[in-house]
């Protein structure tokens, strides 16, 4: 007899549109406020280049042990994952002694329709 456990699977947290598209209609003050934190987070070298290591792993998920070659050190990576997830960015889970990051398809869907609607209208 088997002593392994079925454990039941979760529904990935769903993330709301941050906003509409630009050409839209003008941004509600929370709309820019949640969008200006996201671009924000994306303004540093770093940071970006942590989100794309991420967004590009196979299952737009990845290790820690596997992104934090970026030039800066291991406490230097932990902050600037910290403020990715707290831009809404990145969800996390820790798996052992190890944490993963993960960035939603909703996250990239959101972003990719605030950029692509208003490079449409030029």
């Amino acid at each position: 007899m088997s002593n392994t456990k079925v454990l039941p699977l979760l529904e990935p947290e769903t993330v709301a549109p941050c906003c509409p598209p630009l050409t839209e209609r003008p941004f509600t003050a929370e709309e820019a406020e949640r969008t200006a934190k996201m671009f924000k987070a994306l303004g540093d070298p770093v940071r970006l280049r942590l989100f794309s290591a991420v967004a590009s792993h196979e299952g737009a998920e990845a290790c820690v042990c596997d992104i934090s070659d970026v030039g800066v050190s291991q406490p230097t990576v932990s902050h600037h994952l910290k403020k990715l997830k707290e831009a809404g960015l990145l969800t996390s889970e820790r798996r052992g002694t190890w944490v993963y990051y993960r960035v939603e398809p909703s996250v990239l869907a959101a972003m990719g329709q605030l950029l692509v609607g208003a490079s449409a209208a030029a």
